[in-house]
This record gives C-alpha cells, structure tokens and sequence, in this order.
C-alpha cells in the first residue's frame, strides 16, 4: 500500500524492516551488479566487525546517501552494517554547558526538540531543509556529517557552533573539532573503524547573534549554491569572537578564519563592513560546476555575510522609531511639532519605507489639519527674545535654534518683547518664525514685516514656518 506507507513516512511512523543478519540483496538498479550482504548488531559487534575488516563495512544509519549510491550502482562496499536504532547513537542531552546531539538522530527528532530549537536555532533551521520529510525521518545528523558533501545542510551551523564529534572504534573513543575533520572532497578524518558516536555544541553564550541563510533555487529539496552561516557577540560596538562557515563554496565546509580575524574585536562600522567582505573574498577560492558559477558564489557570499554584519549594528534612529508602539511613536514626534492629532496621524501611518518618506508624509499631514491644530503646534514656542530655562525637549530644541539670536538679543530685547505682544493681540496667536542661524535685529526686522499682514495670510505663514523648523527637528533626528 504506497498511499499508507507515504502517509506513516510523512507521520515519522513507518517502521522500516529490521535487516536480518548475512542477509543477500540483490544488486542495485544496474543489472549484473554484485550482490550486497547486510547485517544488523549490537553495538559492540558493530565495532568488532568494523575492527576485523576495516573499509569493508559500510555503516548504513538512515540510509538516504547510501541507497541513492547503491540503486545508481555507484556503491563501492559490498558489505553494510545497520545502525539504525541503536541506543548508544541516539538521545538529545541539553546540559549546564554542552549540548549532545546522538549521531543517529533524525532530522525530524530535532526539529521537534523544543530546547534544541530555542539554544541552536541555526542548526534545526538547517535541520528543515533537509530533504524531504521522509528524508528528514530517516536521515541522521551524524549520517550528514560523514557523509561529507560539500554542500550539505548543516555543518555551517555546526562550525559557528564550536561543534566537537565523539568518534568511537573498538580501540576506543576521541574527540576532535569539527573544523578539522573535513580534510577534502568526501574525505574525513574518520578512521575505517570508526564510527561518530555524538555531536556535543558548546552551550552558545547569552546575546549570542546568529545567522544562516542558503542560497538556492530554493530552500528544501534543493542542493544550496551556497550557504553561510555567522554567529558574533556585540560587546560596547565591538565584534567579539565572530564565526563564520560556508559550504558549497569548495571541495568541503569550512570556516572562514581569515575573515573571522579581520573582524574580532574591532567596533562595527560600514567601513568594517565593507572590509570584512574583501576578507572573505580573499579567502574563499569557489569552484565552477553544474550547479554555480565561482564568480556568482563569491559575490554572494559576501552579500550574505554583508548581511549579518548589517544586521548587527545599532538600530538606527528612523528604524528604531518605526518600530516603537505608537504612544511613544508619538511622543517622540511631539519633539517636532506640538500638535497632538499631527504626532497621532503620523504614527499611524507607520511603516515608512525610508526617513525621506516620513519627512514627505510629515508635511501633507500638517497641511490638512485643522487651525486648532496648528495653533497647539504654535502655543508650544517659546517667545523669541523670551530668557527662559527650557523645561521640555521641544523648549530645549528652541533655545538651540535661537542660539545666534541670543547672542544679539539685549539691544533689541525691549522691541521684540513689545512686538510680540502687538502680533498675539491682532492675530491671537504666537509669533513663529524660523529662527536658525538669524540674529535678534533681523527677527525684529521679519516680525514688524508680519505685523502688516492679515491674519489669514499669517495663520499660512506661520504655519509654513512651522514647517520649516518640524523638518530641521526630523532631520536632525534622524541623522540626515
């Protein structure tokens, strides 16, 4: 029944037969192909048989490489040993320090280990993109690690991560780093009476930031034109032990020391930046096949890892603004422009693409309130030529745009203290003018031109100089 076994893989429920021991299977879908003896064991027999003919057994853990090999009729051992279901390979082990990943763990066991998602989100991600779900039932991590494509899921997480491999033989254990056991195209450092018995992952420091994009055409079921993977700590604008790991680049994973140097302990700038993406060019030498070309994988790689660099510096004003909740989206525009249902309508129209955007939105959202509107925007100035200690932020903003004024202000302060009074009396409301970078005189000078106005060609006029200063204000804010 294909329909019921599709349904049990995609459940993670279908139990595959056991392997009975010295078992013949036929060869694979090349006709005349030599026949395959395999056998299942205990552990310990497992390694006896490995130890008495090494390279002539093959283990078979989730079997998704090997069987591909053995129906293409490219499977060179004769003799395969299953692995499949066996204790001492098996278990997630979340500790104070380390996490132990067995070697025969399924894809689909992690991404459905919550504290393996929440402490090395970087490697279940990896663990998703793995096949098919059927795949991702079978399939091991330590399968994946041996197996040793250059292109495959996980090991970028795995570099980033400081992961160790327990590896185990009948004359006993080792642990080696993973970022040596890669030695060239599917070569390891794995001895033919080996076996990866764990993965263990250093428990990831606290504000650790990680990365993992794969580029491809597209993400599951597709072998990755390339991928990187990048953790780093941010410590007072500085890059503390950065990581960075790519695969399908060259014949094997493998970490990018060099760029990881260029950036260790270095404050974070777009200068940084760019150099860090030279590094990586530098170091990585890509390779031409089916599936990329090395000029694209290069130019990618370091988009990517640009990327990560990105995202790690300090959240610019305009961002950070246009994620706050809209009370304080409010108060801070209120800095700019007093008027209460200004601040309001222009937090509501958040997301704005771009700081030009919101300064655009800014003015025909002041052009369409209401005169009472503009008149709370005015009440909030203080007088020009008034000596007063600035209580608010939008006061503080003032005396900082009046600052040549008061250079000049005690000759004519008399005058513009009257004038203000005369221009409030027949217009009833505060003089607003925009005041950087002009003297006292010459705002007396604009003040008694006003005052032979009328009031509405006035309310126009000071509402466009309010205008004027909303835009400085914005503008400084946002670093523009």
């Amino acid at each position: 029944n294909r329909q019921g076994i599709s349904d049990q893989l995609k459940a993670g429920q279908y139990a595959f037969p056991a392997l009975v021991p010295a078992s013949p299977w036929l060869g694979g879908a090349t006709p005349g192909a030599p026949r395959v003896t395999a056998t299942r064991e205990e552990g310990a027999v497992v390694l006896t048989l490995l130890a008495a003919e090494p390279g002539v057994w093959a283990p078979l853990a989730g079997g998704t490489e090997l069987m591909v090999q053995f129906n293409a009729g490219r499977l060179k051992a004769r003799k395969l040993v299953s692995l499949h279901g066996l204790p001492e390979l098996g278990g997630i082990a979340v500790g104070a320090e380390v996490i132990r990943i067995g070697a025969g763990v399924t894809y689909t066991a992690m991404r459905g280990h919550r504290e393996l998602a929440e402490i090395l989100p970087l490697l279940v991600q990896a663990a998703g993109w793995t096949g098919s779900m059927a795949n991702q039932n079978r399939g091991t991590l330590g399968g994946n690690v041996v197996n040793a494509s250059p292109a495959a899921d996980s090991p970028p997480a795995l570099l980033v991560y400081d992961a160790q491999l327990e590896l185990i033989s009948a004359r006993g254990t080792r642990t080696v780093p993973y970022a040596s056991f890669h030695t060239g195209y599917k070569q390891t450092v794995l001895a033919p009476d080996e076996l990866v018995l764990a993965i263990v992952v250093p428990r990831p420091a606290a504000g650790l930031r990680q990365y993992l994009r794969k580029v491809g055409p597209r993400n599951a079921q597709a072998i990755s034109k390339v991928a990187l993977a990048a953790v780093a700590l941010i410590e007072d604008g500085r890059i503390v032990n950065p990581r960075v790991a790519l695969a399908s680049v060259s014949h094997a994973p493998f970490r990018c020391v060099r760029t990881e140097a260029a950036l260790a302990g270095l404050a974070l700038t777009p200068a940084l930046i760019a150099a860090a993406r030279a590094a990586l060019l530098q170091e990585i030498a890509p390779l031409d096949d089916i599936r990329s070309t090395a000029r694209y994988r290069s130019q990618v790689a370091a988009n990517l890892l640009g990327e990560f660099l990105t995202e790690l510096l300090p959240a610019q004003p305009f961002d950070r603004w246009n994620a706050l909740p809209d009370d304080a989206a409010e108060t801070e525009l209120l800095a700019c422009c007093g008027s209460r249902a200004w601040a309001a309508d222009l937090s509501m129209g958040r997301p704005y693409t771009s700081p030009e955007a919101l300064l655009e939105a800014a003015e025909a959202v002041w052009l369409r309130q209401p005169e009472a509107e503009w008149l709370q925007a005015f009440a909030c100035h203080p007088r020009i030529g008034e000596r007063k200690a600035a209580t608010t932020t939008y006061l503080a903003h003032s005396d900082a745009e009046q600052t040549v004024a008061q250079g000049s202000l005690d000759a004519v302060s008399e005058a513009l203290l009257e004038g203000n009074r005369r221009y409030e009396e027949k217009f009833d409301f505060r003089y607003i003018v925009f005041a950087s970078g002009r003297t006292a005189p010459e705002l007396l000078g604009v003040l008694n031109d006003r005052l032979t106005r009328t009031r509405d060609q006035e309310l126009d006029e000071a509402a466009r100089q309010q205008l004027l200063i909303t835009r400085l204000r914005m503008r400084k804010w946002f670093q523009l």
